[in-house]
């Protein structure tokens, strides 16, 4: 029996295996680490069905060396077009001064970081109840539902929003925005003839929104609003329903593209945030115990850079790590290596964060007066409205 009680000791355990949990894997494993990711699900999971990815989401899959595979699975977007319906406005902006931007697949990223790590490195079925720390050794235990207990020299939450990791370290819980989301894919086996483009169709306080990913696959969205407690069916077929209704006066390829869509991609979610001022101040390490991804800092969608950020956590926490870890297993040294990760990650984060969140509140049904507020703060904080996609996030 290992310290603690606990069954087995692994050097670094990492709990959760959606893209997150899996590119801190990757980037471990790219610098020689050894890890063991715990994913609650049965198999590899894709919630969100896809993603957008913009400059610095490629530059981190690059460090990672899976880009290139990546790109063979989608095709560039040559802009944004927004349509006003109700205004019969239209805006295009051509992404030629962003740079790279692609929709991807979120199972053919989680597939393609998983084929790129060693076999049994992902463990399924493994749902994690509780943390615990050993006062002797100040190591910590993760008790699994079924009761196991599994010990950890270095353990790295990236278990999402709603994060068991998070609660152990007092990260504070996550706030709901009044907008939920519908997203889902459709296919087309014998193409498509949508431009590549990331539409946009606005009709009152409903948006749709519409990403190829390839020649034969579209992935969409639809934002509408709803109260923070409203429930929602998860049955496809309801959610579909609700996502034909929600764009009844959208245009006939709207409706089309929801009727063929694949049904087994279809989710119905709120939309859910970090509070920008928590994360500034938030504790995000206990010991040699820290998070990433949607753990520490989950933000609207609104910037596009959910995913991305979290990739970016991977390649900057295991390079400090791998740093730390050349010489063996020092306690005190890897607290100094995962507190310089936050340090480069804090102010990334608060920023992303922060932007998205102005942005939600110019989006929701908010007082005049408030969106004017919030027009200004972001006209003196963020003058580049994409300067976001400009960051680096290093070598590995």
């Amino acid at each position: 029996m290992e310290p603690g009680g606990c069954e087995e000791m692994h050097e670094i355990v990492i709990v959760g295996g959606g893209l997150c949990g899996l590119a801190t894997a990757l980037a471990l494993h790219k610098k020689g680490l050894k890890s063991v990711v715990l994913e609650k699900s049965e198999t590899l999971r894709a919630a969100g069905a896809a993603i957008g990815v913009l400059p610095n989401g490629w530059r981190a899959l690059d460090q990672l060396g899976v880009g290139s595979h990546l790109r063979s699975t989608s095709l560039p977007l040559q802009g944004t077009r927004m349509t006003w319906i109700d205004e019969g406005k239209e805006q295009y902006t051509h992404n030629k001064n962003i740079g790279e931007v692609r929709c991807l697949k979120r199972s053919d990223i989680v597939e393609t970081f998983a084929d790129a790590l060693p076999p049994k490195t992902i463990r399924f079925g493994c749902e994690i109840a509780s943390v615990e720390m050993d006062p002797l050794t100040s190591l910590p235990c993760i008790v699994l539902s079924n009761g196991k207990r599994i010990g950890a020299k270095i353990l790295i939450g990236c278990d999402g929003s709603r994060s068991v990791v998070s609660s152990f370290l007092g990260v504070k819980p996550t706030k709901t925005f009044r907008i939920s989301a519908i997203r889902g894919l459709t296919s087309y086996p014998n193409g498509h003839s949508f431009p590549l483009e990331f539409v946009r169709l606005i009709s009152g306080q409903t948006k749709f929104g519409r990403l190829p990913i390839n020649d034969k696959l579209v992935h969409w969205f639809i934002n509408v609003h709803h109260g923070t407690d409203s429930k929602f069916p998860q049955e496809p077929e309801l959610i579909k329903q609700r996502a034909l209704e929600a764009t009844s006066d959208h245009p006939k390829d709207v409706q089309e593209i929801i009727e063929g869509c694949d049904l087994d991609s279809l989710s119905f979610t709120h939309l859910r945030y970090h509070k920008p001022w928590d994360l500034m101040l938030g504790n995000f390490r206990e010991k040699t115990v820290t998070v990433a991804g949607d753990a520490m800092h989950v933000m609207g969608p609104f910037l596009g850079q959910g995913g991305s950020a979290g990739i970016e956590d991977a390649v900057v926490l295991a390079r400090n790590l791998a740093k730390t870890l050349k010489g063996g297993f020092d306690h005190e040294k890897v607290g100094e290596a995962l507190d310089q990760y936050i340090k480069e990650r804090r102010m990334r984060v608060v920023k992303l964060a922060t932007q998205a969140y102005l942005t939600a509140l110019l989006i929701e049904n908010r007082p005049i007066l408030t969106k004017f507020i919030v027009i200004a703060v972001m006209a003196l904080f963020f003058k580049n409205p994409n300067a976001h996609v400009e960051y680096d996030c290093g070598h590995l």
